[in-house]
């Protein structure tokens, strides 16, 4: 007759501890999405600095992003003179704060040519104004949360976006 084959109690106390470690290694990672979520919030501002880049090409039109700071959002606008509208010209709003989404994630600065604005003509080149053909001197956002503060910059002329850890 054969004899059944079990765990004896020493190996499960070793599965068990194993199990154990492994779990400690791996909860301060998921304890860390806010770091993540103020990461995508960097991804998500570049992203519709593209967007709004590649649709003044696209429609021909200029577009710009209105930051304000006090609210932690910006604005996506249509340009259609030397004055922005924000009350019909709006084509998105992103609110920063949002906890679920963008985690603690804060405007800290936003500066264009002196504003926190950034204009884009119709063909996609960063202004200094609505409705002008300066080109911009370029410009840089700041934006912080969870202990990591990132630096997206804005270049003159080409409008290239690049990002920098602080």
């Amino acid at each position: 007759m054969r004899g059944h084959r079990a765990y004896t109690l020493i190996e499960i106390l070793i599965g068990v501890t194993l199990l154990g470690i492994a779990a400690a290694m791996i909860s301060p990672v998921v304890g860390s999405t806010d770091v993540l979520r103020v990461q995508s919030t960097v991804r998500a501002i570049i992203a519709d600095i593209a967007f709004a880049q590649s649709d003044a090409l696209a429609t021909q039109t200029g577009r710009a992003i209105v930051f304000d700071l006090d609210a932690n959002k910006y604005s996506i606008v249509e340009v259609k003179g030397p004055t922005l509208n924000l009350g019909t010209d709006t084509l998105q709003v992103v609110e920063l704060g949002q906890k679920n989404k963008f985690g603690d994630s804060k405007l800290l600065t936003a500066t264009f040519d002196g504003d926190a604005v950034l204009v884009f003509d119709e063909i996609g080149g960063p202004v200094t104004e609505p409705d002008t053909t300066t080109p911009s001197a370029g410009g840089t956002i700041t934006i912080s949360g969870s202990g990591q503060t990132f630096e997206i910059t804005v270049e003159a002329y080409t409008g290239r976006v690049t990002v920098k850890k602080l």
